[in-house]
C-alpha cells in the first residue's frame, strides 16, 4: 500500500522581551544548531514577534512558552475537528489509510482540542525542530510509545499526564473518535526550563514584494492517502480554505468548530514514505534530507527545493534561483505529501475539471 515516492516558570517581562529577540529573529542562530545550514534570519515585524506566525507577539509570557502539540484525528467520524483554526502551524501527514493532523499550539491555545489519536514514530522527525514541544495523544503500541519517550518530545499524552492534562471522552461521540483535552491543562505539565520553539519559516513584511517565481492561482488540488484536499485562495479573506471529500468523494468545505479550515500558507513538501519499524502497517515520512514542493501564499504558488540535514532544524525553502522563499506572517499548513500530488487550478478554472494526481 506503501508508495517509495511516499515549562511554565515566571519570569520578568523584560527578560522574555530580551530572549525572544534573540530566538525569534532578533539574532542569528549558532553554527551549532544549524548543521552547516544557514540559519533562517530575522523577521519583517518590528519587535519580539510570535515565532511560528511572524505576527507582533502582544503577550509576552505566552511568547515565552513550550510549543504544545496535538495529535487530531481525521477520520471522517471525527470531523468536525476542535482546534485546527487556532493552531500556528498544523502537519497532516499520511498514516495508514488515512490522514491525521499534528496541530502545532503557541500563540493561542484550543479548549477542547481534539478528537485526539495516536502518534507516530515519524512524529519524532517532524517535529524535532520545535524545541523540545510537548505531544498530547491518546497513545501508541509499545514500539511507538518506547520511541516517543526516548526522543526529546515531551510526552504529555493520555496515560502519561495522568489524569491532569483535561482529557475525557465526549458523550455525544463514539470511540475512538472522541478523546479530548484542554490545552490550558496541558500546558501546566511543561518541563522547568522549558523554552519557546524557534522560527520556522521566513515572512515577508508589507512593503516588501511579491516573489517574481509566484504564480497567480485560484487554489491547489493535493491527493493524501486516501484523503483529497483543496486549497482554494479567498482574496477577501487572503487565506486558503480548506475543503475534502467525504465518504462519497464529494468535495465539501473542511469544518472545525469555528467555522472552515483556512490557512494564510500551505506548504506542501513532497516527501518519500517508507515502512515505519515500529508498526509495519504505518508509512513513515522522510523528513530529513532534501526534496521538491510548492510554497502557497497571498494568492500564488512558488515552486520549492526543501533541504533539512536534521531533524533540529528547519525546513529551510528556497525557490529555483536559491533564493529563501518569504511567506504572509500567519498561520501555516504543512501538506506532507507524496511526490507529484499536487495539481494547480489555475484562474478562471473550474476546479472540477481539474483531474486529481494519482498517489
Amino acid at each position: 500500500m506503501f508508495q517509495s515516492h511516499r515549562t511554565v516558570t515566571r519570569i520578568s517581562v523584560a527578560a522574555v522581551l530580551v530572549s525572544l529577540l534573540i530566538s525569534c529573529g532578533g539574532g542569528s542562530q549558532s553554527s551549532d544548531s544549524t548543521d552547516g545550514v544557514a540559519p533562517i534570519d530575522s523577521v519583517p515585524a518590528t519587535g519580539p514577534v510570535y515565532p511560528l506566525l511572524g505576527t507582533p507577539a502582544t503577550d509576552a509570557a505566552v511568547a515565552a512558552r513550550v510549543a504544545l502539540v496535538a495529535k487530531i484525528d481525521n477520520h471522517p467520524a471525527a470531523r468536525p475537528q476542535t482546534g485546527l483554526n487556532k493552531a500556528d502551524i498544523v502537519f497532516e501527514e499520511n498514516v495508514e489509510f488515512l490522514t491525521r493532523f499534528a496541530a502545532v499550539f503557541h500563540s493561542q491555545g484550543s479548549d477542547p482540542v481534539g478528537p485526539l489519536r495516536s502518534g507516530r514514530t515519524q512524529d519524532i522527525n517532524i517535529l524535532g525542530s520545535l524545541n523540545k514541544p510537548m505531544l498530547a495523544w491518546s497513545g501508541g503500541n509499545a514500539r511507538v510509545t518506547n520511541a516517543i519517550n526516548a526522543s526529546d518530545l515531551v510526552n504529555v499524552g493520555y496515560s502519561a499526564s495522568h489524569g491532569k492534562g483535561g482529557y475525557y471522552r465526549e458523550k455525544t461521540r463514539q470511540a475512538p473518535h472522541n478523546l479530548y483535552a484542554k490545552t490550558k491543562n496541558l500546558w501546566t505539565l511543561a518541563p522547568k526550563g522549558s523554552g519557546p520553539p524557534p522560527q520556522q519559516f521566513l515572512y515577508r513584511s508589507d512593503s516588501d514584494a511579491k516573489p517574481t517565481t509566484s504564480v497567480a492561482i485560484d487554489g491547489a488540488k493535493i491527493s493524501m492517502y486516501n484523503v483529497r484536499v483543496y486549497w482554494k485562495w479567498d482574496a477577501t479573506t487572503k487565506t486558503f480554505l480548506r475543503f475534502s471529500e467525504n465518504i462519497k468523494r464529494v468535495l465539501e468545505p473542511h469544518m472545525t468548530d469555528d467555522g472552515q479550515v483556512n490557512a494564510t500558507n500551505v506548504v506542501v513538501l513532497y516527501m518519500k514514505y517508507v515502512r515505519s519499524k515500529a508498526d509495519r502497517k504505518s508509512p513513515e515520512a522522510v523528513s530529513v534530507g532534501t526534496g521538491t514542493g510548492f510554497v502557497l501564499t497571498d494568492g500564488g504558488m512558488i515552486p520549492v527545493t526543501w533541504t533539512r540535514p536534521s531533524r533540529e532544524v528547519p525546513f529551510q525553502l528556497t525557490d529555483a534561483a536559491g533564493t529563501a522563499v518569504r511567506m504572509m506572517p500567519g498561520r501555516t499548513w504543512v501538506e506532507l505529501a507524496y511526490k507529484e500530488s499536487l495539481a494547480p487550478v489555475n484562474p478562471g478554472i473550474d476546479p472540477s475539471k481539474v483531474v486529481w494526481p494519482a498517489v
